[in-house]
């Protein structure tokens, strides 16, 4: 071997020792497999399933373990309990936000995703004083989002029962509701500033708006152009991709699962009609279509690792001490994906939110929007425009797949990150 190369392995080893050494000095951490040298764990961790390789490292090392990724220790929670623990019941201890290189370079830790401490704390206060000021939680905000159901579905008329990709037309809906809330503006489907501005958040590149505020430089000042700028950039990012993706999937899973879609537009025709819109309501009494909702959202996993947090000092938790600013990794596949509380967890069945007369049930082991400090802040706008869109849908049209249901795959694309459906078409029949 080249000295060179040895003297340079040799080094690196010594410094991932040392490195491993004072990290696990300043806590007792949960067991886990033994990293190698730089790169840690990340050979036994299958990044198009990170889910499936906790899941079975779980098997061996229990709810709660640790892993390496690199030379950064990161201390994994599986399963509801130790989930709930964490988030709900330490809520506080483990609301910071853990290590997410992929974002740092946009983000800079700004924003309301990807800040930690006071600047955190006064970003998220102060979005969701805007947002309410701004009608959020409102009537006039379920009447925006059906008014945009309206559009969606004369957007999808226009594709005259005609095979097509529903990509950017379901792209296209949720953002023009934040567009809506926050602009009192509304784009056309077709308007090339509105398309490049979806295409920038496929891009994870930042969207500037005017500012809310004078900018100051103080340096504890938290409101400044730039952090304002990526606050309003992740609630357009996050407010558009995930809602849509969510309900790309829902389409597919009602083309594979036609005997669902056709309850479910059973009891819209016998709640709504054909004439009258869906509103929030209706879905009191639409206990089939409220379960056909969520369980989408916790079939598809969207989120499956979640974001990553972080413990805001040392931690106590369970037999071990985490010390400050470890990163954590909240499993919510090991939580949606239960099997004592959803019998068959792979399979898809509204029936996972009924009780035995046909009444919704809910359950605390929905957490699509995570828990605790750092669950989803749009939330509220999330449901309504599942609930919304997906209902007026299926009231003016009948979904039919261009393959035999049986031969639609549903396999996401990716599972790691995010869950994503593979691309597909089907034809909106008028009904």
């Amino acid at each position: 071997m080249d000295p060179v190369v040895a003297l340079v392995l040799c080094l690196s080893c010594l410094l991932f020792l040392y490195l491993w050494k004072q990290s696990s000095g300043k806590g007792t951490l949960p067991p886990g497999p033994t990293p190698l040298p730089i790169i840690g764990n990340i050979l036994q961790l299958g990044v198009k399933n990170i889910s499936r390789s906790f899941s079975n490292l779980s098997k061996v090392y229990g709810p709660v373990f640790t892993v390496y990724l690199g030379m950064r220790p990161t201390v994994v929670l599986h399963g509801y309990e130790a989930v709930k623990e964490a988030l709900i019941d330490q809520g506080e201890e483990f609301s910071g936000r853990g290590c997410f290189p992929a974002t740092e370079r946009y983000s800079r830790g700004l924003g309301i995703l990807f800040s930690n401490g006071t600047q955190w704390k006064e970003t998220r206060r102060f979005s969701l004083m805007a947002l309410r000021n701004l009608g959020m939680g409102k009537r006039n905000i379920e009447h925006c989002v059906q008014e945009e159901a309206c559009c969606l579905v004369e957007e999808l008329r226009k594709t005259k029962a005609s095979p097509c990709d529903p990509t950017v037309i379901l792209g296209c809906a949720p953002c023009n509701v934040i567009c809506s809330i926050i602009f009192h503006n509304r784009f056309d489907y077709k308007d090339k500033i509105f398309l490049d501005i979806l295409e920038t958040f496929h891009e994870d590149m930042e969207i500037l708006n005017s500012p809310w505020i004078q900018e100051k430089h103080d340096s504890h000042w938290e409101f400044t152009f730039e952090n304002l700028t990526t606050t309003v950039s992740d609630l357009f990012g996050a407010g558009t991709e995930t809602t849509s993706t969510t309900l790309r999937y829902a389409l597919l899973l009602l083309l594979k699962y036609p005997e669902v879609s056709a309850k479910v537009q059973e009891e819209i025709k016998r709640v709504v009609g054909r004439e009258r819109s869906p509103c929030m309501q209706d879905r009191k009494h639409m206990p089939y279509t409220d379960a056909m909702v969520h369980e989408v959202q916790r079939y598809i996993n969207l989120i499956p690792t979640n974001l990553p947090h972080a413990v805001t000092h040392d931690v106590k938790f369970r037999n071990y001490l985490i010390p400050k600013g470890t990163s954590v990794i909240t499993s919510l596949t090991s939580v949606l994906h239960d099997g004592k509380e959803f019998p068959n967890p792979e399979t898809f069945d509204p029936g996972h939110f009924l009780d035995e007369t046909g009444n919704f049930k809910k359950s605390d082991y929905f957490m699509a929007f995570s828990a605790g400090k750092r669950m989803c802040v749009g939330e509220g706008l999330a449901r309504m425009e599942l609930f919304l869109f997906l209902t007026t849908i299926l009231q003016k049209f009948t979904l039919k797949p261009v393959l035999d249901p049986k031969d639609i795959d549903i396999t996401p694309i990716m599972n790691s990150f995010s869950s994503v459906p593979p691309p597909y078409h089907l034809c909106f029949i008028p009904v």
